[in-house]
């Protein structure tokens, strides 16, 4: 029997059972629309919509690379037991391989039909949270790390003038180091210029009212409670840019020091451009 497609979507938006599952039901039930959805009732295939209303705080991220790009691919679920699931993981690596192949940078129609597919099958609300493409450009390197199960996924871009800094062993070492860092320290910002100047004086209005209402900073000269102004916000840079925290492996230097060391040893500068720090259940 001829089924046609716009049925199929109409039966599949309305159960949330696969595709061919409900081609299936409607094939067996003459194309009757009513009769197809007992029966994916009756397969215990139509409940994913019912599902759709629970919370999916648990997942994994999934990432796929080449030399020119990193996909990067959240999926969500409600339970850990499910992102621990083989056909959870299989299902997830392969639309990160997709997404890697295709280009893609956000979510796909493709993709999010995939994962109703898979939600169908396992039986749990299961929801496509992020798609990320991370491009290398010219002079760049891409380096990811995941971290706990795939927890937590951090795609570090460096740059440098010459393409031999990243054959150097001590250079691609520090690029590993720093997705470590990214990992346990999440970092807001890459350096003080990619923060936004009107949040950073929000934040000096704010420790302003903070000296004004301390008894202790009464009567003390302009100059002195200037420096204790900058030295609160320079705490602050320090707090949430990557470039000025202190290293993972040597928190007593920065981790722009450590960097420049390292290019200087290696007998060619280069840069951290960029990076990507996702979290399973953040946003």
């Amino acid at each position: 029997m001829d089924i046609k497609a716009s049925d199929i979507k109409d039966l599949r938006e309305k159960t949330g059972a696969g595709m061919m599952d409900c081609k299936k039901a409607l094939v067996e039930a003459g194309g009757d629309a009513v009769k197809a959805e007992k029966l994916l009732k009756e397969w215990g295939l139509a409940g994913v919509e019912k599902r759709a209303g629970r919370a999916t705080n648990e997942g994994r991220i999934f990432l796929a690379e080449s030399a020119a790009a990193i996909a990067v691919v959240e999926i969500a679920c409600e339970t850990d037991f499910v992102a621990r699931n083989e056909d959870f993981i299989k299902a997830g690596q392969g639309m990160a391989a997709q997404a890697l192949a295709k280009g893609w940078d956000k979510p796909s129609a493709e993709l999010e039909n995939q994962v109703k597919d898979l939600a169908s099958v396992i039986k749990e609300n299961i929801t496509l949270k992020r798609v990320i493409l991370v491009k290398a450009g010219a002079g760049e390197w891409l380096h990811s790390y995941m971290h706990g199960e795939g927890k937590i996924g951090v795609v570090v871009r460096a740059k440098a003038e010459k393409a031999e800094a990243f054959k150097n062993a001590e250079v691609t070492g520090f690029i590993h180091d720093v997705a470590l860092h990214i990992a346990a320290f999440r970092p807001m910002f890459l350096e003080q210029s990619r923060v936004d100047a009107a949040w950073i004086k929000e934040q000096e209005e704010i420790f302003q009212k903070q000296v004004e209402g301390d008894e202790k900073m009464k009567g003390k000269p302009a100059n002195v409670v200037q420096g204790i102004l900058k030295g609160k916000l320079n705490k602050l840079m320090s707090d949430i840019c990557l470039m000025d925290q202190g290293f993972v492996k040597d928190e007593k230097q920065k981790v722009s020091a450590v960097m420049a060391a390292v290019g200087k040893a290696a007998g060619t500068p280069f840069s951290i451009a960029d990076y990507v720090y996702v979290r399973v259940g953040e946003n």
